[in-house]
């Protein structure tokens, strides 16, 4: 019996599965799709100019409350013509579940009875780690999911947060970012999944599938954002932007259905991106085919310009409604010009039609304007049950990646008495990447953390529960985070850094470095808790190198010198450079920022109670240079600490029976590549089996492209085949505006990382070479038998 794990979820043109059903469905979709039409049509006809320009635009929450509780009097006075959008309520208040619900419902009640055409609004929230609402599931930071290498888990996720999201109102998440990310020094790595554009699209694809598997009527729409390269690529060839860097939000939205897409607050090439007539135009709406709403980053709109005078904001805002960007997040800073405009004859009239059209269809697509539609759910809130917290824990076991071993690690019997040490052994605060409900709390708003609430398990609570007199952990902190004046706030982007001053994490417990050395050279074994916190990554916080933060460099050399083995335990939102200290370690994990369930997750696979089985998403860096850097240019291992893929396990495994085709045509729909992999070791494990490509032949591709991969469990001695079938429309490359399948030589390596190939084995491609517009299948399928 074979298990089909499909990576590409809709295949658009190889009809592999379900072609009758999708047809019926196809037909019943633009059946509803031209009744949305007429609807939006005639609500536009009867709305006021003023009701018009209100949907291009949202407001925070704070801005119609008063006392902490929703003000009717406030509402009449700012949003008398109704709200396109309620922007980030959630992170933005301290509120319980069911309270924040409340608000909703007001808020909602208030636009249905009492403006004059009665339309709900769009609660919108971050959500790439979950809701970010208070006592919500914390899920581990994206990064680390794109560790797991897992999309089916990392969609039951996303289910899971369309469920609590819609409990309390919100329609819309302003997730998942899908920017290609090359270098560890950018601030916002954390929230990306890395550096491979296959990688990353197909971990889009499932965070979106999740979020609108019930369909957007009664699922939450997703974001691609940032459009386009705002990681670092804008600036690539054309021929790396179309294979790498647009490649996951075109995953998204021609096969997963995305239908809203934020800009960013960069430029591409010479324009800037939120008025880009390349981007919105020639690429989105063009070559994608894109039929959604597109949304500005915050600001972004007035970018450069928030202290500008309304001549330059009206400018601003004539060039991003003419390109397409149909809505401005947060406010209406600049969008409040439009009627002026369009009297003046500075707007063109049907280009403001089309952007409240497609913000009303948005709307009609969540349900927001049926007669049964459902805005929250009712009765008591449980926004963190034990079904999401065993997810969140799942994740967090596989997106920890084992670094080194030197045979310490599952601790045995042997370890009697644990040394925990460290600023991130006893805090919550590790746990947490950035746009978590606490992280956005702490950062954005000043606000106090409950770590109860929903609860976050420490390094030291979850060894403690799990010691059971097999052994004792004596703790000591050591040493503190970082040095001050470590990180910056970079004064750009968001509006609101211009008045942010640095947060700083606080610790209640001692610091003493001289007591943590004692207790350490009085143990069987360091565990060294180490790492960054919210504070050191995220938007908007810039530190001044990548290695440990603060002084943790030389309380670890201090801690090796003891002569005790050390298990290092990195957390945080990026690689960090540890050239210097690696040999010394013993073991090392990296933790990421993995969640509510992460203290739990760490000391489980410390202890052998799970068996690690994360691969890196990102190259790994020897030193601080900040150079771009990504496998799949060839990089030289000098350069590399760990290489993209990379991740050991506590069982070993072997590769074997490699089998590629000799020949195919360029004409073929697929080529099928399989091999075999057994568990060698003693223990039960998973393997991530990577597949990539390399041109032999070929100038036009990179030197090796990841085309698939899939997650194999095995117990001891289990073998198991896996097969690949790769379209050779993924063996395409770009250039002079099409795709090309050309004949020559193509080598099919099948490893354990992109530098740990096992197996290898050449296809001669034969015939004409084949030219398209565009690619119609993105992802190979995989099968385990």
């Amino acid at each position: 019996m074979k298990k089909i794990s499909i990576y590409c979820f809709i295949l658009i043109s190889l009809g592999f599965i379900g072609c009758t059903s999708k047809t019926h469905e196809k037909t019943i979709e633009d059946f509803d799709i031209r009744e949305m039409s007429l609807q939006v049509d005639t609500l536009y006809s009867r709305m006021t100019q003023a009701e018009r320009v209100a949907q291009l635009y949202g407001i925070r929450p704070k801005e119609i409350m008063e006392d902490g509780k929703l003000s009717l009097e406030k509402c009449k006075e700012k949003i008398p013509d109704g709200i396109g959008h309620i922007c980030q309520y959630a992170c933005a208040l301290d509120m319980e579940p069911n309270e924040l619900r409340d608000f909703v419902r007001d808020l909602q009640n208030y636009l249905i009875h009492e403006t004059p055409s009665g339309i709900p609004a769009i609660f919108h929230e971050e959500a790439i780690t979950g809701l970010a609402a208070k006592g919500a599931t914390v899920y581990p930071q994206q990064l680390g999911i794109a560790c797991t290498w897992n999309p089916e888990l990392a969609t039951v996720k996303t289910e899971q947060t369309a469920e609590v999201m819609r409990s309390v109102g919100a329609t819309l998440a302003l997730s998942p970012m899908v920017d290609l990310i090359r270098t560890a020094h950018w601030p916002r790595i954390e929230e990306s999944y890395g550096e491979d554009g296959y990688l990353s699209a197909a971990m889009g694809v499932a965070f979106v599938e999740g979020l609108q598997k019930k369909g957007l009527k009664n699922g939450v729409a997703a974001c691609t954002k940032h459009f386009l390269g705002y990681g670092g690529g804008s600036s690539l060839s054309w021929k790396e932007i179309y294979e790498e860097v647009l490649l996951p939000h075109e995953a998204m939205i021609r096969q997963a259905g995305c239908k809203v897409l934020m800009t960013s607050y960069g430029r591409f090439r010479s324009e800037q991106a939120v008025s880009s007539d390349t981007l919105l135009n020639k690429i989105l709406r063009g070559y994608l085919g894109f039929d959604g709403v597109v949304v500005s980053d915050y600001g972004a709109v007035g970018y450069a310009s928030q202290k500008g005078n309304p001549d330059i904001l009206k400018q601003r805002a004539v060039e991003a409604l003419t390109a397409g960007n149909d809505i401005e997040l947060p406010s209406n800073n600049c969008y409040k010009y439009l009627p002026e405009l369009i009297g003046d004859s500075l707007v063109n009239e049907k280009y403001f039609e089309i952007a409240v059209k497609r913000a009303l269809m948005l709307k009609a697509r969540l349900g927001l304007l049926s007669t049964d539609r459902k805005l929250y759910a009712t009765g008591n809130l449980d926004l963190d049950c034990p079904e999401y917290r065993k997810t969140s824990y799942d994740l967090a076991c596989q997106s920890i990646v084992l670094l080194k071993n030197n045979n310490v690690l599952p601790l045995s019997g042997k370890y009697r008495k644990i040394a925990l040490v460290g600023p991130n052994a006893n805090t919550y605060w590790c746990m947490l990447g950035d746009y978590t409900y606490q992280s956005m709390q702490a950062f954005w708003w000043g606000g106090k953390i409950d770590p109860d609430s929903p609860k976050i398990v420490s390094v030291y609570d979850a060894f403690k529960h799990k010691a059971n007199g097999r052994f004792t952990v004596d703790y000591e902190r050591g040493c503190d985070w970082s040095a001050k004046n470590e990180t910056s706030i970079i004064r750009e982007g968001d509006p609101r850094t211009e008045r942010l001053n640095m947060m700083l994490m606080e610790s209640s417990d001692s610091t003493n470095w001289q007591a943590a050395i004692n207790v350490a050279s009085e143990s069987d074994v360091i565990i060294a808790a180490l790492g960054e916190n919210p504070t050191l990554c995220g938007e908007a916080r810039q530190r001044k190198g990548i290695c440990l933060p603060g002084d943790q460099e030389q309380f670890l050399k201090e801690l090796i010198a003891t002569g005790k083995p050390v298990v290092l335990v990195m957390f945080g939102g990026r690689p960090q450079v540890i050239d210097e200290v690696e040999a010394g370690c013993s073991a090392i994990l990296q933790a990421w920022y993995p969640g509510e369930e992460g203290g739990n997750a760490v000391v489980d696979i410390l202890l052998g109670n799970v068996n690690p089985s994360g691969k890196l998403c990102v190259s790994y860096p020897k030193t601080e240079d900040k150079e771009l850097y990504c496998y799949n240019n060839g990089e030289f291992q000098e350069r590399i600490a760990y290489p993209f893929g990379f991740g050991l396990s506590y069982t070993s495994f072997e590769y074997s029976d490699i089998k590629v085709p000799s020949t195919a045509q360029t004409t073929d729909d697929l080529i099928e590549v399989s091999c075999k992999v057994k568990n060698t070791g003693k223990c039960a494990g998973t393997e991530v089996v990577q597949l990539y490509l390399s041109p032999t032949s070929s100038e036009f591709l990179k030197p090796i492209q990841l085309k698939g991969f899939a997650r194999v469990n095995l117990n001891p001695g289990e073998s198991k085949i896996i097969s690949f079938k790769v379209s050779l429309q993924q063996m395409a490359y770009y250039a002079n505006n099409g795709w090309t399948i050309a004949g020559g030589q193509y080598t099919f390596k099948i490893g354990a990382s992109s530098f740990d190939i096992r197996l290898e084995s050449s296809c001669q491609l034969t015939g004409e070479n084949v030219r398209m517009e565009r690619r119609n299948t993105l992802f190979s399928i995989s099968e385990i038998e």
